[in-house]
């Protein structure tokens, strides 16, 4: 037979660290110069987070300011669909990793600014939206042995008979809930009836959405802009001109109508119309008639017939006949 020889040793890879792990990843570090983000463990290795939001939490982080982590955007970047990226995004707010707040512009238009944070700026008591639950750590319980009450001989000079537990006192049973509803919340307004003054101006904001169905307003929203619509009207202002006001160049994104209505009623209110001036009255004096002058039967404007101006200024002539 052959002889058995061993077999040689494996080359070693370059720039590959020796590690004496069996298995599992082996790091082979560089140095990045330039290109590269800053990214906590506390993110990367999240024990709730799911992969989808710490990928995308990464890519956020890398970045430039300004630059567009809407879903729409994000959709058109990455092959995941849209409801994945916003279930993404809903668990980087739940753990506060990220910040989306609606603003007014200098325009009046309201965008939504997100804020990325390097850091939480806050911890959930409880995992939030698509949180995995936390595996629980196996309790050690006591074996039998260690159960059994313990002998005489092993009874201690301070041990004492147990004192004997009390009964269970038995739990009141629950009570069905009271027929009379329970009182309003302070921070939930009733909705109260318009004014009979407002009438109009409640048909007119119930009805914008016939003009632009983006423009539906709640029946609370529709009673609280009321008012603001009457002031439109006090100051002379008919429907159509505050239909226009409200309808023409909406912005493409129109996240609350009725805030974008407000402003431009409390902004664009025009001042009222001035007083009508008087028509200037009518001359005392009228017209004379018109006569023909006895002497050259020329037509001149006199109360009574007679000679015009001419032939009274000239010397009087007698024919003979």
């Amino acid at each position: 037979m052959a002889e058995m020889k061993p077999n040689s040793v494996p080359r070693r890879i370059h720039e590959v660290r020796r590690t004496d792990t069996p298995s599992g990843v082996t790091h082979v570090r560089a140095v990045h110069p330039d290109r590269f983000t800053v990214v906590g463990n506390h993110l990367v290795q999240h024990p709730v987070l799911s992969l989808t939001a710490i990928g995308l939490a990464a890519h956020i982080l890398s970045l430039p300011e300004g630059a567009p982590v809407d879903i729409r955007s994000l959709a058109e970047r990455f092959p995941e669909g849209r409801d994945r990226i916003a279930f993404a995004l809903r668990e980087l707010e739940t753990h506060g990793y990220l910040r989306r707040v609606r603003e007014r512009t200098e325009s009046g238009r309201i965008v939504t600014r997100t804020y990325a944070h390097h850091l939480p700026h806050r911890v959930p008591a409880v995992p939030g939206t698509g949180a995995a639950p936390r595996a629980r750590r196996p309790v050690p319980r006591p074996s039998h042995d260690a159960q059994a009450a313990p002998q005489e001989d092993d009874r201690g000079e301070g041990w004492a008979e147990p004192a004997p537990s009390a009964p269970p006192v038995p739990s009141a049973p629950a009570l069905p809930p009271t027929s009379p509803a329970a009182p309003a919340r302070a921070d939930q307004p009733e909705d109260t009836a318009p004014h009979p003054r407002d009438d109009r101006a409640v048909t007119l904001l119930a009805g914008l959405r016939r003009t632009d169905a983006r423009l539906t307003l709640s029946r609370r929203d529709v009673h609280r802009l009321a008012p603001a619509v009457t002031a439109w009207f006090d100051v002379g202002a008919g429907a159509s001109t505050v239909i226009h006001t409200l309808t023409a160049g909406l912005p493409a994104v129109l996240e609350s109508p009725a805030a974008l209505i407000a402003y431009r009623l409390r902004n664009q209110l025009p001042p009222p119309l001035p007083e009508p001036t008087a028509p200037p009255a009518p001359s005392a004096t009228a017209a004379h008639p018109m006569r023909n002058c006895d002497g050259c039967d020329r037509g001149f404007r006199a109360a009574e017939p007679g000679r015009c101006r001419d032939c009274r200024s000239a010397p009087a002539q007698v024919y003979a006949a």
